[in-house]
């Protein structure tokens, strides 16, 4: 098993593998051009996001600036949007379904470091070089979701259909459908409802 699948599968592995530098590499290159470009680069914009993340859907679109660590590891569903300054680190897959909305300065992380810093810290190769030990959790945001501004989603995290997390928010568990959830640690304050879409319908926003 090569160091790519470790770290895919959740496992112990070295981040100084060359492989999965140059993969990190290449998505800072394509970051960076991309936000480079003006709004009206449209076309442009989609190649760059189709090399960098090959995985999404039509209608999507994100605004930029971006911070991708791998981009290939990230799938993104139809009619998606991500407001400014959007930054993934997907060394765990991350799966984002259909209709999803993210606020500006959301953050996707799926890394974790030992909590022992013996196991933690920079140790030396046979080579000479030196690296440290890293993992991760998967994260899965179902289709309908609404991630409200500077919210932080960590490793390990499924956040159900249909939900919003309120802004400002940290996720560190796992949110049910149809949930509003805010906080640090985010927590869930009432399921979502119908009654909802009524007091919208009458001009009145529903409250926490």
């Amino acid at each position: 098993m090569n160091e790519k699948e470790k770290m895919l599968r959740g496992m112990i592995y070295d981040p100084s593998d060359p492989e999965l530098v140059n993969l990190r590499k290449k998505a800072h290159r394509l970051s960076i051009a991309y936000n480079q470009l003006d709004d009206d680069d449209g076309e442009k914009k989609e190649r760059i996001l189709k090399e960098l993340m090959p995985n999404h859907g039509k209608n999507t679109y994100i605004q930029g600036p971006i911070q991708f660590d791998y981009g290939c590891f990230t799938s993104m569903g139809e009619n998606c949007y991500a407001n400014f300054n959007f930054t993934v680190l997907d060394t765990c897959p991350i799966t984002i379904g259909n209709n999803v909305f993210f606020g500006p300065n959301v953050s996707l992380y799926t890394p974790l470091h030992p909590l022992m810093h013996q196991e933690r810290n920079l140790y030396k190769k046979e080579d000479g070089s030196y690296t440290d030990q890293e993992y991760g959790a998967p994260i899965v945001i179902e289709d309908d979701c609404w991630i409200a501004g500077s919210v932080t989603i960590g490793p390990g995290v499924r956040i159900g259909g249909g939900s919003v997390i309120g802004m400002g928010s940290v996720v560190i568990h796992d949110v049910p459908p149809h949930s509003l959830a805010a906080g640090n640690p985010a927590k869930v304050i009432r399921q979502i409802s119908e009654e909802d879409s009524i007091l919208l319908k009458k001009g009145l926003f529903p409250k926490e």
